[in-house]
């Protein structure tokens, strides 16, 4: 063709090049407003804990990008992980997205399906459609995790949900030493281990860096969005020894000193106004001097341990805002600190070394502790704090993640944008804003700051409404109003709703008629910590709150209020996989998450290895799931077939009476359940060849780290150094199952699942 008016255009039959429409993609149309927007989302970080809220936490970055911008102090989120992802993703509320609570299971119910609603673009979706380049790094958690495997599907994974990249991991937590790693959609192998001094929050900042530096070389005018989502400060509380240590003199005083001292910071620094009252401590906790000389030094290195994985992520935060710097994109980029909830109360009341061991029913008792202490931390511990020093980070609030109340919802938000909100050079500045405002707010305001309409359709799908309300006015004016609707709250049948500074909440124990549950009422413009009960001196106004909670779970799929944690988690876990019993494993597979995984909990099963053995006794992995605080392996070490289950650091192990010998097909194990606990029986060629018993079992927990045949990925289940990769032809392993023995412990499922999120 020659291009002149009046050709005809090859595919266009009937009509000229001058008529035609443009054959290729049209370009994204750029807002005239397009900074770049970096979300830092903390995990389990309570109020108080950054140094810029009134910590003595080193927190230096964070306080730094403070005093650039701006902390918000009524800034609230879901209570929960996946919940809060969800909203903040969308701008609506989670349950109108289907992510009312966990994304580990779906009720049917359609505010419970654990998944987001396509119906529900994610910002990135909205972003990429002008221009924007968006990148994922951490945490992702709003997949059910039985779509996390190989097979996917993938259209709830980050790529399949806006973004154009991602490095991080799918659950709700991993080991930061040895995590279950995705790039974009494959399982990948951890680039280092604890030995070589790999620690997931740099790994995290390190692709983070890649991504952008990309970015910049190829297509330095086209901005971005990234969002970096710590594992931190999820437990298990993992940084360095030293680290950890420097922190024990700082908190040896207890938690009922480190919230008087918080407290007197936070008014100092306006955070909370004067003559904020700190509640009474929460249920169960007990006063610092009231426990034992060896009771408070496991608990001050518990929170020295999370204290020290705070520490550590702010320094490699540092490493991130100083690539942006000298990349010359600074100025231009919004930078957004939060958490995504208070700080957990998933450590109990006297918190865990490796919390694998109680998960499974097995005690970790206070001398255990101790004689652990200098373990904490490390690879081969599952820690977390008691709730006296989750309580201490959530000051003044009360409570803590899962409950409605402050100490679950009301959590830290900085912004610094230098274009707009300039610069500092004190780490004392900075602006306060006290107006309220959700997470589902946050999308709203980046449309808004942008200069961006939510869409009506995203590839073709129609779009629900967003719900959230823009605080970009707050920006620029400290008296901008706080949003102008009610935001309700619930969790798991804890309730709430905020109106007019106002705010009605019910804490619900779980297993009580929803009516019984005594609802609270708080003026929050005047008792930031929600200490004076007006429900008897305002009876009609809490009673007009309540009924607009009603209305309120009734519009946005609250609906039906579900607290049967057994049931549910049991139900699930019985879904999962039905009625399958036989798994085969083939030479060359990879990485498979532990949700995809056999379901070996309290039932008997068998394990056979088909091998080529010659004359040569090999090594190695048969199969491997779990990791140093959890699971079980099958391998062969020194010529002898070996088994060894491991609950919390407690080994069972057995050792074949004899060698391997060459010629050998079949390499097994047969697990019976009994009344009494587990026999395990080893089979070279279906023949007995060693056995064990274990009063220790796979009840309600396996682990949270996967499985692998022919190796062990990174971090060892048994005695052996990883990988620890099979040296002889593996050729396939196959597990069956037996009927389950013992029912599903829906309870004891549920603790170690709440504990997982």
């Amino acid at each position: 063709m020659s291009g002149a008016d009046g050709d005809t255009f090859p595919g266009r039959i009937g009509r000229t090049i001058a008529e035609s429409e443009p054959w290729w993609p049209a370009k994204p149309k750029r807002p005239e407003t397009a900074p770049n927007i970096l979300i830092v989302l903390y995990d389990d970080v309570g109020f108080s804990d950054f140094g810029c809220y009134g910590s003595t936490i080193a927190t230096p970055t964070i306080d730094r990008l403070a005093a650039e911008g701006l902390r918000y102090t009524g800034f609230h989120t879901t209570a929960m992980c996946s919940t809060t992802r969800a909203a903040l993703l969308t701008g609506r509320n989670h349950h109108s997205v289907g992510v009312g609570s966990l994304a580990n299971f779906d009720s049917g119910y359609p505010g419970y399906r654990g998944k987001i609603s396509k119906h529900a673009g994610t910002l990135a979706e909205m972003l990429r459609g002008h221009g924007y380049r968006n990148y994922m790094l951490g945490k992702w958690h709003v997949t059910p995790l039985t779509e996390t495997g190989s097979t996917g599907p993938f259209d709830g994974w980050p790529l399949g949900r806006g973004f154009d990249r991602f490095y991080g991991f799918m659950d709700a937590e991993t080991d930061q030493y040895a995590p279950e790693l995705v790039r974009d959609n494959s399982h990948i192998d951890p680039p280092g281990t604890f030995e070589t001094g790999y620690h997931l929050t740099a790994d995290l900042v390190d692709q983070a860096i890649t991504f952008l530096s990309g970015h910049i070389a190829e297509k330095p005018d086209m901005p971005w969005f990234t969002m970096l989502s710590f594992g931190a400060c999820h437990a298990p509380h993992q940084a360095p020894f030293d680290l950890i240590r420097s922190y024990d003199a700082m908190f040896e005083g207890g938690w009922d000193a480190e919230r008087d001292r918080r407290l007197a910071k936070q008014i100092e620094m306006g955070i909370v106004p004067q003559g904020t009252k700190l509640p009474a401590r929460n249920d169960m906790v007990k006063p610092w001097d009231a426990h034992s000389d060896d009771e408070r030094r496991v608990f001050t290195r518990l929170q020295s341990a999370y204290a020290a994985m705070l520490d550590h992520s702010d320094r490699h935060l540092t490493r991130l805002v100083t690539f942006l710097e000298t990349a010359g994109v600074r100025d231009d980029t919004i930078i957004i600190v939060m958490s995504d909830n208070g700080a957990s109360q998933e450590g109990g009341p006297l918190g865990f070394v490796n919390a694998m061991g109680p998960y499974n029913g097995r005690k970790e008792v206070m001398a255990e502790k101790l004689a652990r202490i200098d373990d904490i931390g490390g690879p081969d511990t599952h820690t977390n704090f008691p709730w006296g020093w989750a309580m201490a980070a959530n000051t003044p609030c009360k409570r803590y993640k899962q409950n409605t109340h402050g100490g679950g919802i009301r959590d830290p938000f900085v912004i610094s944008w230098p274009k707009r909100l300039g610069r500092s050079d004190s780490d004392e500045g900075g602006g306060l804003r006290h107006q309220f405002a959700h997470v589902s707010d946050l999308l709203p305001t980046v449309l808004d700051i942008v200069g961006l309409d939510a869409p009506d359709e995203i590839d073709g799908i129609a779009q629900m409404p967003v719900e959230g309300e823009s605080f970009a006015a707050s920006l620029t004016d400290a008296d901008a109003p706080s949003r102008s609707k009610a935001q309700y709250f619930e969790m798991f049948g804890h309730r709430g709703i905020w109106q007019d500074g106002w705010k009605a909440v019910a804490y619900h124990p779980p297993g009580t008629p929803f009516d019984d549950d005594v609802w609270e009422l708080y003026h929050l413009d005047a008792d930031f910590s929600e200490h004076d009960d007006l429900a008897g001196a305002e009876p009609e106004r809490l009673k007009a709150m309540i009924a607009d909670w009603w209305a309120q779970a009734e519009a946005h799929k609250v609906l039906p209020l579900d607290d049967r944690f057994a049931p549910r988690f049991a139900e699930n876990a019985e879904r999962n996989q039905g009625a399958r019993t036989r798994f085969e494993f083939h030479a060359g597979m990879g990485h498979l998450p532990t949700e995809v995984c056999p379901d070996i909990r309290g039932r008997s099963y068998t394990i056979t290895a088909d091998v080529e053995i010659g004359d040569t006794p090999p090594t190695g992995i048969l199969l491997a799931h779990g990791d140093a605080t959890s699971g079980y392996a099958l391998y062969i070490d020194g010529g002898h077939l070996v088994h060894v289950a491991n609950i919390g650091g407690e080994k069972a192990t057995v050792r074949s009476e004899r060698p391997v010998p060459p010629g050998t097909t079949a390499l097994g194990l047969r697990a019976g359940l009994s009344d009494t606990g587990i026999g395990y029986e080893l089979l070279i060629d279906g023949e007995a060849a060693g056995a064990a018993q274990s009063p220790h079992t796979f009840g309600p927990f396996i682990s949270w780290s996967g499985l692998d045949i022919g190796r062990d990925r990174s971090s060892p289940v048994g005695d052996y150094d990883a990988p620890f990769t099979f040296t002889g032809t593996l050729k396939r392993v196959t597990v069956d199952l037996k009927p389950r023995g013992v029912p599903l412990d829906g309870e004891a499922i549920g603790r170690a699942e709440m504990a997982r999120q």
